[in-house]
């Protein structure tokens, strides 16, 4: 990403979510421009699990995937590759890089860590 001048933060903020319990998400990388990239060799259930909590409680993050293998399995056996996974959910991927036009792509930049918007079940 640095070779064509695009800004970003690793691991630079924090997302609230909930399932059970109170939890905090820190994404892989953070584009300037608000594109939320993970990067992903394997991809278990928890992780799809907690993308898709996530993105349920805060719709408005434009979260993406890179995966060493978008052709990989979800599981032993599965018919289903994680790139389908993606957009049967809702999500954008791409295959081993981050394509430049996500970085070229304009948005809303991330500024601080994103708090849940409801109360906390754990406050309660």
């Amino acid at each position: 990403m640095s070779q064509h001048d695009i800004g970003y933060k690793y691991e630079a903020y924090t997302i609230e979510w909930e399932d059970l319990s109170y939890r905090k998400y820190t994404p892989d990388f953070v584009l300037d421009n608000g594109v939320i990239i993970e990067t992903k060799g394997m991809f278990d259930a928890d992780d799809r699990r907690k993308h898709l909590e996530v993105k349920k409680q805060h719709p408005e993050l434009d979260i993406r995937f890179v995966f060493s293998n978008a052709k990989g399995k979800l599981y032993k056996g599965s018919k289903t590759c994680y790139s389908k996974w993606c957009e049967d959910n809702g999500f954008q991927w791409a295959h081993r890089v981050i394509p430049q036009s996500w970085l070229l792509e304009t948005g809303t930049p991330i500024t601080d860590n994103v708090k849940l918007k409801t109360q906390r079940r754990d406050k309660l």
